[in-house]
């Protein structure tokens, strides 16, 4: 059972995380503080009562945008602590995921929360500390992925994608309408979609072949245009680039 700490300034928000949390049976108890100075008072007392002790906090819940101390802020000083607990940002703004990712932070859930999306940020956390096993989970769909938007999860297509970047732990998904940010490394995603004809020519960049509308040679260097944008080709990629450019019907 999970000992958790919600910090939002906003009282609707903290209350609603609060009644959010109560009810997850993974979460043993939950609660509330109304800005980062006094969860910091808070997160001291608990790591002075030991993991073990009756004022231990697991996992902190925490909201970005605060007056003074901001959430960004807090997690930065958690990470000089010998046994901080984890941490889950909560908050309206996408700005801030990759360096949330920096920060180590478990999972980064936006406003308004779902209560589906709030459990799964349970779950990660309940997994890192050891308080569930782990429970497999259904094959994802091979022609969509899911994102959030504002507290709505949508189907994008990966036809739809012309290339994905590199950003820590997170990927930013290129379409032709925008651009969405997900936790999922770049690594696995050229290999769940290398059969689907995306392919890497870069350490930060991932493309579809048949989204690419141009290759570029200068000087030396290798570059393909995508939509309006044009991306370099690292030079251990560039002759296979090449060649499946080549064969490309």
């Amino acid at each position: 059972m999970l000992r958790a700490l919600a910090v939002d300034d906003e009282r609707p928000s903290l209350e609603e995380l609060l009644y959010l949390l109560h009810a997850d049976p993974r979460i043993g108890s939950a609660e509330g503080a109304g800005d980062a100075t006094e969860a910091l008072r808070r997160i001291n007392r608990a790591l002075e009562s030991g993991p073990g002790g009756a004022e231990a906090i697991d996992v902190v819940f925490l909201d970005i945008n605060m007056p003074g101390l901001d959430g960004l802020d807090l997690a930065r000083l958690l990470t000089g602590f010998a046994e901080p607990p984890l941490v889950v940002f909560v908050t309206a703004h996408e700005d801030f995921a990759v360096q949330a990712f920096d920060l180590k932070a478990v999972d980064y859930v936006l406003k308004p929360v779902r209560k589906e999306r709030l459990a799964e940020a349970v779950r990660r956390a309940a997994e890192q500390r050891g308080a569930t096993p782990r429970i497999p989970v259904s094959e994802p769909d091979p022609d969509h992925l899911p994102v959030e938007l504002g507290g709505v999860t949508r189907f994008v297509p990966v036809d739809d994608i012309t290339h994905v970047e590199a950003q820590g732990d997170y990927a930013r998904l290129h379409t032709g309408r925008g651009s969405h940010l997900v936790r999922i490394p770049l690594s696995t995603l050229e290999e769940r979609w290398r059969s689907r004809g995306f392919v890497r020519i870069h350490r930060r960049h991932l493309v579809a072949l048949r989204h690419i509308g141009e290759l570029r040679l200068d000087a030396g260097s290798v570059s393909v245009v995508v939509g309006s944008e044009e991306l370099q080709v690292s030079r251990r990629h560039a002759r296979e680039l090449r060649d499946l450019l080549m064969r490309r019907p």
